[in-house]
């Protein structure tokens, strides 16, 4: 009997080894998420930047500096006064005051004639480049505002100058 049993479990055993192989569960797709669309670029207009306070624009410089008891603009200030010109023969409405400035040393009457000599000659050349007189006013400082204290050249160096002051309108 008990090679009956055996015989009929290894028969069972052999009978599911032939049986056909069931077929795997279908298993859903995966989901694929989308990512979200982008959301419209809100139209971007261009920032108009005002030329006089764009440091990279030569109309960002406003001085012109001087040799000791000098009033000659130098060469190298000159496509600076010529782009400032030509940016006030553009804006009509536009109104500059040339203000002359000295160092410490001359007397307080000859540094005054000294800086008014200095806005003068910025003006001749705005002048002569096309702008109109009434948008140019100068005035002389003398000494009085000196940009760098100190009693040496370095210092010196930089309060001989016209600024060119843009006026509010």
């Amino acid at each position: 009997m008990k090679q009956l049993m055996l015989s009929a479990l290894l028969m069972s055993l052999l009978a599911a080894c032939g049986s056909q192989p069931t077929k795997p569960e279908a298993k859903p797709a995966p989901v694929v998420e989308k990512a979200p669309a982008p959301a419209p670029k809100a139209e971007t207009k261009p920032v108009a930047v005002n030329p006089l306070n764009d440091p990279n624009n030569i109309l960002s410089h406003r001085s012109v500096y001087y040799d000791f008891d000098k009033s000659i603009v130098k060469d190298e200030y000159k496509p600076m006064i010529t782009a400032h010109s030509e940016y006030l023969t553009g804006h009509a409405s536009a109104k500059i005051q040339l203000q002359g400035n000295c160092d410490e040393r001359g007397s307080r009457e000859y540094n005054l004639a000294l800086g008014q000599r200095r806005a003068d000659s910025v003006k001749q050349l705005m002048e002569a480049a096309g702008v109109s007189a009434g948008q140019i006013s100068t005035v002389s400082y003398g000494s009085e505002k000196p940009r760098a204290q100190g009693h040496n050249e370095e210092a010196w160096a930089q309060n001989r100058r016209t600024d060119i002051v843009y006026q509010s309108e």
